[in-house]
């Protein structure tokens, strides 16, 4: 598993006092960092392989400005060109959201998914959350 914390933003606070739902998604991306250094070490987009193909989040209680957000990821599952996340968002000990997004691995100068690298399936590996 791997652990971002993120500082809520008093510009991603909504009308309703509780940081906007958008910002979700991009605390969960932000969460992937670690995941991206597995695949891109230098994060390089010139040497970039993945691409999003599904993303699902579930709200489970709202976010709010003055506290710190806790985000958990863990491989879910991977195929042979593919592979799911799972993240969790807390704030304090609550759960506020949680998510998954399925990533392709991609060869982009060919245009088409490719074969994830059997050293990185085995670094993924390493992060699969227990079921």
């Amino acid at each position: 598993m791997f652990v971002t914390k993120i500082r809520p933003r008093v510009s991603e606070t909504d009308g309703v006092g509780h940081i906007n739902n958008t910002f979700v998604p991009v605390w969960f991306e932000a969460g992937r960092e670690e995941i991206f250094r597995i695949l891109t070490p230098d994060l390089s987009f010139k040497n970039w392989h993945l691409a999003v193909v599904n993303m699902n989040v579930d709200f489970t209680n709202q976010i709010h400005f003055g506290t710190e957000v806790e985000v958990r990821t863990w491989v879910h599952r991977f195929g042979n060109k593919s592979f799911m996340l799972y993240e969790e968002m807390f704030q304090g000990e609550i759960l506020c959201a949680k998510g998954t997004v399925t990533y392709v691995y991609m060869d982009y100068q060919a245009q088409k998914s490719a074969a994830i690298p059997e050293p990185i399936r085995n670094e993924l590996q390493k992060h699969l959350k227990e079921t």
